[in-house]
């Protein structure tokens, strides 16, 4: 006999046209069929959250089972070569363009570089984190995915709405600078096309030309995963030999008395920086939720994913030192600084080349943002984390339409008010924060396997995890209060993260070992990302926080109230195998 799941896909599958709007393709679950069962199901909240908590989700159910959510598979037609170029069309936009002036201004001075090579390492950890698993388990869902099957539904649904407040604020932040960039190729101020408002500093320049690229961007996206990664490669192409052209250029004018002082804002400074421009690196987890519409994962990913990331931090750290060797940090124009850089030097025609280049890439910043980002969006409303209606894939697209204009409409709303330095700082605390997750889902993969683990082995692994990531938060603690006396704290924090990664390297077994490619020196190298990641997080400011803790805030009490229940539905309705 079909189970309640069966017949509500039974009743999805094809014969209805794809834009269909009933309650049944937003809220097919048993919680939400009226109000009697909706309360009900409020009353089995406590019963609900521990079983979502302590459920974990097995590799085959997001490879196949959780597929089918989407009625029709999306078209492997990537490779490798794909996968580099869309790391590069990924990775360089805003973050090197904008960012970099911003924060050499501000923050670091001619350090700036040193920021740029601590971000790509902790970057770097990251990525060596996401090929493992996106080898492994190839799906859309990327990090989502991942956290599901190691750590569970609740841990997953907490980088599940960090990934949408990542993926929203990504895009306006993007979107933004593209308006500042495009008033400067036509000669004007950065701000000349955003509309002025009495709204509240950092919010009362409206942008409706962001709203319109965005748009465009996802048309694009929309229409065919093919066709935008042929049109990502050649604008990267391009892209990349206006970047070839400011790294020359830009040595070729390089006055070395630029460089005094080196670090005006001191160590502090340097690291405050690193966590801002850490945004410049957050576009390669996309590249992961492209597993799916891979030819060969297991080739395709690590050459695509580490290949990029590897050559982007050596470009990044070079344009950053040829920005403050040209012009004096102080001097240097937060809005578009490698435009205003070379018109200083007397190269005015230069800027115009750096304009359009900076264009060309943050387009393909945005193009492969959005493709990225309907994949996340795809598979949380596979799991019912957000409604199944955003899950269906297009039969004649073969893209996630659905879920690609959820999360263009939502950038292109706070596009339109909301400042880069407001969006960058909390963009930069949400990657931190699931890259961490990424780390720690790690270690628990090689050393935990359900029902084979035994559970003393299982509580000395939380306790390790535990001292690492204290002992992490401790020394980011002491950094913020006062780096230059609290050499105590670091003298203590240090030695403790080095013994909790010792014991669980020496104590325990490891009870999985990766089927074709591995992360090396696990757990060394995952609890060193977690450790850099937690120290970028408490470089950020106050107001990072504040922002972070009231979106979570807002994230609990939509899982309360929805998430938990919708997907407590579709666990215990699907069979069990």
């Amino acid at each position: 006999m079909s189970s309640p799941a069966e017949k509500i896909n039974n009743q999805q599958i094809n014969p209805q046209s794809y834009w269909r709007w009933s309650k049944q393709d937003f809220f097919p679950e048993q919680s939400f069929r009226d109000w009697s069962s909706y309360r009900h199901a409020l009353s089995k909240t406590h019963s609900r959250f521990k079983d979502r908590l302590l459920t974990r989700s097995q590799d085959s159910d997001e490879i196949e089972k959780l597929r089918k959510q989407s009625e029709n598979d999306m078209k492997r037609c990537l490779t490798w070569w794909d996968l580099m170029w869309f790391g590069f069309g990924a990775v360089i936009g805003a973050g090197i363009f904008v960012l970099t002036g911003q924060e050499a201004h501000y923050n670091a001075g001619p350090a700036i570089v040193l920021s740029y090579a601590a971000s790509g390492f902790s970057a770097m950890l990251s990525v060596f984190c996401y090929t493992e698993f996106a080898i492994e388990i190839p799906v859309a869902g990327g990090s989502f995915a991942y956290l599901r099957v190691e750590l569970g539904d609740f841990a997953a649904f907490i980088t599940a709405g960090n990934i949408l407040l990542e993926c929203i604020i990504g895009g306006a932040a993007v979107a933004r600078a593209w308006t500042s960039y495009f008033a400067t190729l036509l000669n004007r101020d950065s701000n000349s096309f955003r509309i002025h408002t009495d709204l509240a500093e950092g919010y009362n320049l409206l942008d409706p030309i962001a709203v319109a690229v965005l748009a465009i961007a996802a048309t694009i996206a929309m229409s065919s995963t093919r066709n935008t990664s042929v049109l990502n490669w050649i604008a990267s192409a391009v892209n990349t030999l206006v970047i070839l052209f400011v790294i020359i250029a830009g040595f070729s004018n390089a006055d070395v008395s630029n460089m005094k002082p080196f670090m005006p804002f001191g160590v502090e400074g340097v690291f405050r920086a690193a966590a801002i421009v850490y945004f410049a690196y957050g576009g390669f987890d996309a590249i992961a939720t492209m597993a799916e519409e891979t030819k060969n994962p297991s080739r395709d990913i690590p050459l695509g994913l580490l290949g990029s990331m590897s050559i982007i931090t050596v470009i990044y750290c070079l344009m950053a030192l040829s920005l403050t060797m040209m012009q004096k940090y102080t001097d240097i124009d937060p809005n578009a600084p490698y435009s205003v850089a070379f018109e200083s030097v007397g190269m005015k025609w230069a800027k115009y080349l750096v304009a359009l280049g900076a264009l060309k890439g943050m387009t393909t910043v945005l193009l492969v943002g959005v493709l990225g980002q309907g994949r996340y969006i795809t598979h949380i409303a596979r799991a019912h984390m957000i409604p199944p209606w955003f899950a269906l894939v297009h039969p004649k697209t073969q893209t996630p339409i659905n879920a690609t204009l959820l999360v263009t409409i939502l950038s292109a709303c706070i596009a339109l008010f909301s400042s880069l330095d407001i969006l960058s700082s909390l963009l930069s605390i949400s990657t931190l924060f699931v890259f961490t997750m990424m780390a720690v889902a790690l270690i628990v993969r090689r050393y935990y396997v359900s029902g084979v683990t035994p559970r003393t082995n299982l509580l000395k692994l939380v306790g390790f995890l535990l001292i690492i990531i204290l002992s992490s938060i401790g020394f980011s603690a002491c950094w913020g209060i006062n780096p230059s006396s609290n050499w105590v704290g670091f003298v203590v924090t240090t030695p403790v993260w080095f013994m909790g990664t010792l014991g669980i390297s020496v104590l325990l077994p490891q009870q999985r070992a990766p089927k074709v490619w591995g992360v090396p020196l696990v757990p060394w190298l995952p609890s060193l990302s977690i450790a850099t990641n937690v120290f970028l997080m408490g470089s950020l400011g106050y107001m990072a926080f504040v922002r972070f803790g009231i979106c979570t805030v807002i994230m609990l009490v939509y899982y309360v109230l929805f998430g938990l229940h919708a997907t407590y539905d579709m666990a215990h309705q699907e069979p069990q195998v």
